[in-house]
């Protein structure tokens, strides 16, 4: 990991141009230091990122546009532009966009642990589905839930 240097990520850019296809979603990585990690998401209608833990990272969602619902522990809760959620380390949670309209948010983990290789390695899998990108978050101890009996 590089030490942080001053300057601006501008709008609508990225670290060195990139720009990853997470699970049908676009993510521009803004940062990322040993310390910290941040993004910006492009969440499309219907789209969504299952229940999984990190059991070593405190993550953070600033919701700038749209609404999503979130599983949180055993709860569940909606968050709104302007609102900031708090994921803690070792609590399952899971990210949807249930409505009609693109979401955009700013995410960030602390520390950035493997999260930064992780999205490389999904966006690169030859396909993205549930069982390869399951067994591939889990080599960089990100965990997802099995699902629900009966769903």
């Amino acid at each position: 990991m590089k030490i942080e240097t001053p300057g601006i990520t501008r709008a609508n850019e990225g670290m060195q141009g990139i720009s990853w296809n997470i699970l049908g979603q676009t993510y521009v990585p803004k940062s990322c230091t040993a310390d910290s990690f941040s993004w910006h998401a492009t969440l499309p209608p219907g789209t969504f990122v299952p229940p999984h833990v990190h059991p070593d990272q405190d993550e953070y969602l600033y919701i700038l546009e749209g609404k999503l619902d979130f599983v949180l522990g055993d709860g569940e809760t909606q968050g709104m532009p302007g609102d900031l959620v708090r994921l803690a380390m070792g609590v399952p949670h899971g990210i949807f966009n249930k409505s009609n309209q693109t979401a955009k948010v700013l995410f960030w983990v602390s520390p950035s642990r493997r999260l930064y290789d992780l999205f490389w390695g999904i966006h690169n899998l030859p396909e993205q589905n549930p069982d390869a990108v399951v067994a591939l978050a889990a080599e960089y101890n990100v965990h997802f839930l099995p699902p629900p009996p009966g769903g």
